[in-house]
């Protein structure tokens, strides 16, 4: 156990200067950076103008819905890169695990298509 302990030594020796040397960077902009920022610096600015509406207004659901779906299916095309990688290894049983996980994919693509989610109207 001691011996395991050791070979993490160099790790958080590593850490520690790390932290050190970020936390004085932090102070010493802190410290000789400026702190008296004027009027014109802490005044509402927006393209040039002075902002018309609340920044924290609601969004649409249809932003989030598009988001959620870009993500799902981006991560599941993810999952190909490792496959191609190691289909060699894994033979025939792999590709067809990864044909079928493909047609659930399109399916899913197919369902969203036709419900109308990807239209922006």
């Amino acid at each position: 156990m001691e011996a395991l302990l050791r070979e993490y030594l160099p790790i958080l020796i590593f850490l520690a200067i790390a932290m050190a040397i970020a936390g004085i960077a932090v102070a010493a902009s802190w410290l000789i950076g400026r702190q008296h920022p004027d009027t014109e610096k802490n005044s509402p600015y927006e393209c040039g103008f002075e902002p018309f509406d609340d920044a924290r207004s609601k969004f649409e659901v249809r932003f989030y819905l598009v988001a959620i779906l870009f993500i799902i299916f981006d991560l599941e095309v993810a999952f190909l890169f490792p496959w191609a990688v190691s289909l060699g290894a894994i033979g025939v049983f792999g590709f067809w695990s990864m044909v079928a996980f493909l047609g659930v994919l399109t399916i899913g693509f197919i369902y969203e298509w036709k419900k109308g989610a990807l239209e922006w109207e």
